[in-house]
């Protein structure tokens, strides 16, 4: 039983964009626009050493953040999985377990956010404390 096409083969055609085939074309040749690393004891140095200090820091501060996402977030599922009886109380209709989740999750998910960009924008100052060890 023949293939369709009479038998013969059908050849495969990859559709790519044009950004696709360019980045293809160019292969993997390094980044020629990178900055070197600056000499030992200028100060260029010092503003590296100081941009990786404020990396760091924020890095450490993403990763608090991120802990009080979790426990927020997994904490507030395990209260109302936990307590079902949140779901049964109503407060003018609407069961407590919704109010908590509308009127209490939102609210602190927004307070997080807010203390974490100020917290990372206190680091980035000039003259403020600066980074954390």
């Amino acid at each position: 039983m023949s293939e369709q096409g009479g038998g013969a083969a059908r050849r495969r055609v990859r559709v790519t964009s044009p950004q696709t085939r360019i980045a293809l074309a160019r292969g993997h040749r390094p980044a020629q626009h990178l900055l070197p690393l600056p000499l030992p004891g200028s100060a260029d140095e010092e503003a590296l050493e100081r941009s990786r200090r404020i990396f760091a820091a924020q890095r450490r501060l993403a990763a608090r953040t991120l802990a009080a996402l979790g426990l927020l977030l997994f904490g507030l599922s395990g209260l109302l999985g936990g307590v079902p009886a949140l779901g049964r109380v109503t407060v003018a209709g609407v069961p407590l377990s919704w109010l908590l989740l509308l009127a209490g999750a939102y609210p602190l998910l927004l307070a997080l956010a807010a203390l974490h960009v100020r917290a990372a924008e206190r680091r980035e100052r000039p003259g403020g404390p600066g980074p954390r060890p």
